[in-house]
């Protein structure tokens, strides 16, 4: 899985350098090579090289997209399950893809090849930005990269407290059977079925490669992560839900995640010619944690503006409007406002299943905006608005209330539906 790399005897000259190696900068490797970036210098500063199977992302896009011939299964259909019953999601024109990283990893490394870029590979330390070049040490001031932009995908705090702090966390089970026990034309988006947390939200979710193998997963939306009993705990509950035997099935692999859902504000461009992308960048929808199709966004955007010559800094990763409606949303789950199944129940009830879909990825018009917000509990929403609106009038006026802690966290191993 993982191939360390010598390091660069002395600084290299580059035009771009990615800093951190992980899902962000496979897919900006990708999309420079696909745009034929030949004559550009590439550095890559990461102290392992990626490889094979460590994390699954979950995305949904129209068919016929550049990665298609890199998904493990697609669905043109998906399950949204409570206690009250079974709903299915029709999604075309879109579609719900499974994307597993080893051929990410694999296209990543074959750009790299063509591209001609060199590895570094040691650990970046502090960037030093002079405004036309930027250096980046390692973690003990030596420099290793001198390159006129530099793409930071390292995990990195937010710029201060967000007033609601909380995180995605899930484990996942690869799990094997010897006989047909799934159903790969059936996706399980979201299972609400598992025991609620006393402050958060839960589900499980079904993601069937075939009728034998299967990625079954569980999730929380919470202030906190569990111990390993757990969510060990929780999954053999899940599978139980399922009627799956665990004593016929095979754990083949295990998945873990945590992921900042925080209205935080993260700096996406730090200095003149240094650009943060992935999490750090703001690719993370706070209200949900999808990450992947943002991360996506930007590697084009990046390779696009390369092309033409111009700064590699992609446009925000969500609306304005989104993030507030995301700070809101959070607010009404962290107070209790609202009762989180309920209200995901209601966004998929009251909404066309495309409309929710391209919310989520933070591709709807204002128009779509309103008829989303109009689905949510008016009563619970606006109160939460106006705690929102009182909130940001205090920091403002330097009188807010202590803001909730930040996690620091690294990039989670799955992404279970966008990320």
């Amino acid at each position: 899985m993982w191939q360390r790399e010598r390091v660069h005897p002395t600084p290299v000259e580059a035009d771009v350098a990615l800093v951190g190696g992980g899902g962000a900068a496979s897919l900006v490797l990708a999309a420079l090579g696909r745009h034929d970036l030949t004559g550009l210098r590439v550095a890559v500063v990461d102290p392992v090289r990626r490889r094979g199977q460590d994390r699954t992302w979950a995305f949904w896009g129209a068919p016929g997209g550049d990665l298609d011939p890199l998904l493990s299964a697609s669905w043109s259909r998906v399950d949204v399950v409570t206690r009250a019953g079974r709903r299915v999601l029709p999604l075309t024109p879109l579609r719900y893809a499974m994307l597993r990283s080893g051929p990410v990893y694999d296209r990543a490394a074959a750009a790299e090849r063509r591209l001609s870029a060199v590895r570094i590979g040691a650990p970046a330390g502090a960037l030093a930005d002079d405004g036309h070049r930027v250096t980046v040490h390692d973690p003990e001031g030596r420099p290793l990269v001198r390159a006129g932009w530099v793409l930071d995908s390292r995990p990195r705090p937010p710029a201060r407290p967000g007033r609601t702090s909380w995180v995605q966390h899930f484990r996942g089970w690869w799990l094997a059977a010897d006989r047909p026990v799934f159903d790969p034309e059936r996706a399980v988006l979201m299972d609400f079925r598992t025991p609620q947390p006393a402050r958060g939200v839960s589900f499980g979710y079904v993601l069937p490669v075939d009728d034998r193998y299967a990625l079954v997963e569980y999730t929380e939306f919470a202030p906190d992560v569990l111990t390993d009993a757990g969510y060990d705990a929780a999954l053999r509950g899940y599978a139980g839900l399922l009627g799956l035997d665990l004593t016929g099935l095979r754990v083949r692999e295990v998945e873990n995640g945590v992921i900042p859902m925080t209205d935080a504000p993260f700096v996406t461009h730090p200095s003149p010619r240094v650009v943060r992308l992935g999490t750090a960048g703001g690719a993370t929808r706070p209200s949900t944690g999808f990450t992947f199709s943002a991360m996506l966004r930007q590697a084009e955007q990046v390779a696009r503006a390369l092309a033409a010559g111009r700064p590699p800094v992609p446009a925000p990763a969500y609306p304005g409007r989104h993030r507030w409606m995301d700070a809101v949303a959070l607010r009404a789950l962290d107070r209790g406002h609202v009762d989180g199944v309920a209200f995901f129940e209601r966004l998929f009830d009251r909404n066309p299943p495309e409309r929710v879909l391209r919310f989520l990825d933070g591709a709807t018009s204002p128009a779509e905006d309103l008829a989303v917000m109009r689905s949510s509990p008016l009563l619970p929403m606006t109160g939460a608005v106006l705690g929102d609106a009182v909130d940001r009038l205090r920091a403002r006026l330097g009188r807010g209330p202590a803001s909730a802690p930040v996690r620091e966290d690294g990039p989670r191993t799955a992404d279970q539906a966008g990320s």
